[in-house]
């Protein structure tokens, strides 16, 4: 599945952030890309997840909601909590572990998000 084609409700925030998570029962270290109150896109090496594995991550020392992988591309996947994670935490997270793109960087990606 496409990771674009996916239909969005909340804003994605970008992150820069080692999260240790488990995928199934197997540890996994990943890099937390960007985050939503509904999910996040996280990297690691190709082959780390599958379509509907279950992923549990404790994000800047705050247990995020349960995951479930919706979408794999390469060593990107797209995690959609079950729950949803508050916004006040989302926004404590970015602003301690805030992205370290510029601003041009931030519009693109913006832009990327919004094509369907």
């Amino acid at each position: 599945m496409n990771m674009y084609s996916i239909p969005r409700s909340e804003r994605r925030r970008p992150l820069s952030l080692m999260v240790k998570s488990r995928v199934q029962s197997r540890v996994v270290f990943v890099d937390l890309i960007d985050i939503s109150e509904g999910g996040c896109k996280i990297k690691a090496r190709a082959g780390f997840a599958s379509v509907g594995d279950r992923v549990v991550m404790k994000v800047g020392g705050i247990n995020a909601p349960l995951g479930i992988v919706a979408w794999v591309n390469g060593q990107f996947a797209g995690v959609s909590f079950e729950g949803e994670m508050h916004p006040a935490v989302i926004d404590h997270l970015c602003a301690r572990n805030g992205s370290k793109l510029t601003p041009a960087a931030h519009r693109i990606i913006e832009g990327r998000r919004s094509v369907s």
